[in-house]
């Protein structure tokens, strides 16, 4: 089979993530049948809770807010050459950062608050990352390898700092106090009423519109810029890169500390949107589907907002699920979402080789009729 063939745009960016989709919901629609439930009836109740409910739609815009941001930092690592696979770590000690801020600073007013809050999260974020990616330019260190071993480490050490510093005195609980009013981002629907718009009470916060704009930053930095320029020349090609009198050093540090930045806005969307307090593992594997969302979305902005909200959909409809149906457990709902992941991610070259060949094919024919 032909893999050199150069597909069209709308092959590579539609059809080829369609057809893993395709593919994932047909396998779930088979583990579904075997265990004597109605593939149709769960789809329309996924669709249904996601997407055509006031308050559902609000969830998944939620959920997509945190898969936007790590979909983003897998993607800016990934035009560089590189596997981010820390997001989940980065995003951890980015949440100290910000519940530091909110926690010290909650006399300022809240937009003062909100902007030591982004440099806080993208700080720590970028500074959690900038170590692997040190190791890899300096020592060869693999950064797949480096970054996994800090999301346990970062893990470890919010455990140590919650249970025996941040925590209240005398609380048992390892989590920070709440924030106050003042220390807290506003809800969509809070803003929106002071304006006069009226939408149903969900978690979604401002840091979905913050999102939104990293997403137009990330296209102009990678597509406009002269850093950008250079960080896609190290992905496609690091020799040329170097040839040409590029640092790769420089590159692959910027790359990390930029990935580990869009990391920490994740705890943004958590911490000082929704719960209002550190607590433990509230980043819940969103760094890890990031993964997935960037590759379904191509590293491209655009792309990953729309995979985004898919997966986003996924969380809500799934729970939505789990809750009509309740022959269909949570952790079935979890088996279905991993399909998906998989499909989208690992295995998302599986259908490349037969569509190459059907261009190939079609290609040969049309120039053997002229």
């Amino acid at each position: 089979m032909n893999r050199g063939v150069e597909l069209p745009w709308w092959a590579d960016l539609v059809l080829m993530p369609v057809l893993n989709l395709a593919a994932a919901f047909a396998v779930s629609a088979l583990i579904l049948l075997a265990i004597g439930e109605n593939p149709f009836q769960a789809a329309a109740i996924i669709v249904q809770g996601a997407f055509f409910n006031g308050e559902g739609v609000g969830y998944t815009l939620f959920y997509a807010t945190n898969f936007i941001f790590t979909g983003l930092a897998f993607a800016i690592a990934y035009h560089a050459g590189l596997f981010n696979i820390g997001a989940e770590g980065q995003a951890y000690v980015a949440g100290l950062g910000v519940a530091l801020v909110c926690l010290n600073f909650d006399a300022l007013p809240t937009a003062a608050i909100i902007l030591l809050a982004i440099i806080a999260a993208a700080s720590f974020g970028a500074a959690w990352a900038l170590i692997p990616g040190y190791l890899q330019a300096k020592r060869g260190s693999h950064v797949v390898i480096t970054t996994i071993m800090f999301n346990f480490i970062a893990a470890a050490l919010i455990v140590y700092l919650l249970v025996n510093h941040l925590s209240p005195s005398g609380s048992m609980q390892p989590e920070t106090r709440t924030f106050i009013d003042n220390a807290r981002l506003p809800f969509l629907h809070t803003a929106l009423a002071d304006l006069g718009v009226t939408i149903p009470r969900s978690p979604l916060n401002l840091s979905f519109l913050w999102a939104l704009l990293c997403c137009g930053l990330f296209y102009l930095l990678i597509w406009r810029t002269k850093l950008g320029y250079e960080l896609r020349t190290l992905g496609a090609n690091p020799q040329a890169a170097v040839y040409s009198g590029m640092s790769s050093t420089r590159l692959i540090l910027m790359a990390m500390m930029l990935s580990g930045a869009l990391s920490g806005f994740m705890a943004l969307n958590e911490i000082m949107g929704s719960q209002h307090r550190m607590i433990l593992d509230y980043t819940s594997g969103y760094g890890f589907v990031g993964i997935a969302v960037a590759l379904m979305g191509r590293a491209h902005p655009l792309g990953i907002i729309f995979a985004a909200v898919l997966f986003g959909g996924l969380y809500q409809g799934g729970a939505e699920l789990a809750f009509e149906r309740p022959g269909i457990t949570r952790d079935m709902v979890v088996l279905i979402q991993g399909l998906v992941i998989m499909m989208a991610g690992g295995l998302e070259h599986v259908f490349r080789p037969y569509v190459d060949q059907l261009f190939s094919w079609h290609r040969l024919r049309a120039a053997a009729v002229r």
